[in-house]
């Protein structure tokens, strides 16, 4: 495949990404993860820590998806403050830890913790009660203590070393509080937003020697980050007004549905 024709797959997958932040709150994680390791093996690059690559591409993705898409929920008052906050502070707590482990996480070792991840968060949603369906008379309950704190540590470690965002646990936890999904994926932007920020900053710094190498700023692609995010930014500022069109059932199983999709893509391209 020659390079300017993996340019516009990436663009075109850009747009996924833009549909899935607004949409599931993914920030295009666990789009851009996959995408981006598969087009950094097609272009030469397998020996160079793909995995970290994409992990760290994506990041920098997800900083200016997450943000945007925030900003736009906010206007459309899909932003609950008391779930956001304090939570968000504790996010970034554990995204600091869980990116800096992540760059001394080998790239196989990195892989397999990123399909296991996926098919937890499966499993989770699809067993548990609460997800898939939210009885409509239900009020909306606060988040505990521990959730706010050590939840939010947790979300913050995970979804850093991963790159994917903190989407994949807060909308499961904010959804099982009773809210919709037009809601849960909302807020789940702005807390991904400092896990996108210090996750890019991290691998930024992490591999000085690639910092000589056209393009690069440590593990992350700047080309490839430029053409997902040329096409991710007028899709999220197309689809933004689409989520509340979307019943709450089919938003809920559309989501557990994109996740089974990335998960065989990721595993067919591991093989």
């Amino acid at each position: 495949m020659e390079v300017p024709t993996s340019y516009l797959l990436l663009l075109l997958f850009g747009c996924l990404t833009g549909m899935t932040t607004v949409f599931f709150g993914f920030g295009g994680g666990f789009v851009t993860v996959p995408v981006v390791y598969g087009f950094w093996n097609v272009t030469g690059h397998s020996d160079a820590g793909a995995m970290h690559v994409a992990v760290a591409t994506s990041s920098a993705v997800m900083v200016v998806n997450s943000a945007l898409a925030a900003l736009a929920q906010w206007r459309q008052g899909r932003i609950r403050r008391e779930y956001v906050w304090p939570l968000v502070a504790f996010v970034l707590a554990g995204a600091v830890a869980g990116s800096l482990a992540a760059t001394r996480i080998g790239d196989s070792a990195l892989r397999v913790l990123f399909a296991a991840y996926l098919l937890v968060t499966i499993a989770d949603s699809l067993l548990r009660k609460g997800f898939l369906s939210v009885p409509r008379t239900r009020e909306p309950r606060p988040l505990s203590h521990p959730a706010k704190t050590l939840g939010g540590i947790a979300i913050g470690s995970v979804a850093a070393c991963l790159g994917v965002g903190g989407s994949v646990m807060t909308v499961p936890l904010l959804r099982r509080r009773g809210l919709p999904m037009a809601e849960a994926t909302a807020m789940a932007n702005p807390l991904s937003v400092p896990v996108a920020v210090v996750g890019a900053v991290v691998y930024a710094l992490a591999a000085p020697a690639l910092h000589a190498q056209g393009g690069r700023i440590g593990y992350i692609d700047l080309p490839a980050c430029a053409a997902l995010l040329g096409g991710s930014l007028p899709t999220i500022a197309l689809a933004r007004r689409a989520t509340a069109c979307v019943p709450d059932r089919v938003h809920s199983v559309a989501y557990v549905t994109l996740l089974v999709t990335v998960l065989l893509v990721l595993l067919v391209m591991g093989a």
